[in-house]
């Protein structure tokens, strides 16, 4: 699914197409934007693989670098697909919108355009600076948003499907919260931390970390039982206000 095209010249917003097609890819995923060095393969066929995107896209965001319109000879060949692509995305009612790349690229005239792109020097355009590019793509980004309906939702879905994978291989129940339990098995209630060495779990249960990586003593604490197999590399410290619980430095 393509939602976003970038049409840009090589030579002249190059840069600026490259890191909008980053910060939109990112944000909407990367096969909702078309930039063609690098959505295009090796060995497709250039025309008929850029037109099929073209008409499958939502808008078309034209960069205008600051020599842009001294391409006169070029904008005024109709075989040039700058042009070309422009002239489509008309043709096909998308939503065109001229980026004005950098400080010292001015609107566009209709003077310097042909016939058939004069359209352009009519339409409202987006100055961004390329001192401030952050600024630049993320109000970019925002306008996409607004202007594809239901893109920003598909964006926040494939986030929080993302975000549903980072918890995973868990075995039994488990309540609190978890991050990265991949190794963990039986009930686990309260909050469990895993980082490089091993898992902290405040709260009642029953926490089994047996990883192949690890091989060594055996410790046991606690009320609701915490059972660590391999070495203990670093200080653990556990406090427990019932009389019978079980402090193990060993190493």
């Amino acid at each position: 699914m393509i939602e976003v095209f970038i049409n840009y010249r090589t030579g002249d917003g190059e840069k600026t197409a490259a890191l909008l097609d980053q910060e939109l890819s990112r944000r909407f995923g990367g096969d909702r934007v078309f930039r063609a060095s690098k959505s295009i393969s090796p060995g497709d066929t250039y025309p008929d693989t850029l037109l099929a995107a073209l008409r499958r896209s939502s808008l078309l965001l034209a960069v205008v670098g600051p020599d842009w319109t001294k391409f006169r000879g070029r904008l005024h060949d109709p075989e040039d697909w700058v042009r070309r692509e422009i002239e489509e995305a008309f043709t096909y009612g998308l939503p065109v919108i001229p980026i004005l790349d950098g400080r010292k690229t001015d609107r566009l005239s209709k003077a310097d355009l042909p016939p058939e792109l004069e359209r352009l020097a009519d339409l409202q355009s987006i100055p961004f600076d390329t001192h401030d590019t952050e600024t630049g793509v993320r109000r970019i980004g925002d306008l996409v948003a607004e202007m594809v309906p239901g893109l920003d939702r598909l964006a926040q879905a494939d986030e929080k499907s993302s975000a549903s994978d980072t918890v995973t291989n868990s075995v039994g129940d488990v309540s609190g919260t978890a991050v990265q339990s991949r190794d963990f098995t039986g009930d686990v209630g309260g909050t469990v931390v895993k980082d490089s060495r091993g898992p902290v779990h405040t709260g009642n249960g029953h926490i089994y970390q047996n990883s192949r990586h690890v091989s060594g003593d055996r410790h046991f604490s606690g009320n609701g039982m915490t059972y660590f197999e391999g070495d203990n590399h670093g200080s653990v410290q556990h406090r427990f206000s019932e009389p019978d619980s079980h402090e193990d430095d060993s190493r």
